[in-house]
């Protein structure tokens, strides 16, 4: 059985042997210990995941915490935003539009200081929320629109053990069992490729419909 221990601002996820259990969504060892551990990282992570493949944006966090030493929630909120956007640029990239993603980040952390004293995991553990709760707390923060919220919210719940009533339905399609529609159903480098796959198909539907 897998458990969270929160631990001020950081959150750590062990198994019974006190191993930290793995994720496999950058498809980088090192990045995919840092989405495990801090669930900062984690949200960025998903805030990325836009216009560059699914793996790029999940290793983003790492880039930029071995850029600025560590990835601290409150030192990226009140950073300058030039020398932000220097660090974010840096070859190779965080995200191919490092301006507009840097921006975004900047905003994601002032949301958390300012909303939720800097601990991310508040967000979907603060008041035992049910998981319609969590999903309303996700599209308030900047960058996330209903999708990008729901697939956040499939991703704690499939792989972070998160269980609060309701994150299925809240979640729609992206919280079916077994589905391979998005990074919450990657766990290794098979379900990375079915679901990109999947992301294949219904852009061609989507392109088809068009016509």
């Amino acid at each position: 059985m897998t458990r969270w221990y929160l631990w001020g601002a950081c959150w750590l996820v062990t198994c019974h042997y006190g191993r930290m259990s793995s994720v496999f969504l950058s498809g980088d060892a090192d990045a995919d210990a840092l989405l495990a551990d801090d669930p900062f990282a984690l949200l960025m992570g998903m805030l990325l995941d836009q216009q560059v493949p699914m793996e790029v944006a999940f290793a983003g966090p790492a880039k930029l915490a071995e850029r600025l030493g560590k990835l601290d929630v409150v030192e990226i909120a009140e950073m300058n935003p030039d020398e932000f956007l220097e660090k974010f640029s840096i070859k190779p990239a965080v995200h191919r539009f490092p301006k507009s993603m840097a921006t975004r980040v900047q905003k994601l952390a002032a949301e958390i200081v300012d909303e939720y004293d800097a601990d991310t995991a508040a967000i979907w553990t603060s008041g035992d929320p049910t998981g319609p709760e969590v999903l309303k707390r996700l599209k308030k923060l900047p960058g996330f629109g209903e999708q990008k919220a729901k697939i956040f919210l499939a991703l704690l719940g499939k792989q972070f053990d998160f269980n609060a009533d309701g994150w299925r339905e809240a979640a729609g399609d992206y919280g079916t069992a077994d589905s391979r529609r998005s990074i919450a159903d990657v766990i290794d480098e098979d379900t990375l490729l079915e679901v990109r796959a999947f992301k294949k198909q219904q852009k061609a539907a989507a392109k088809a419909a068009k016509k």
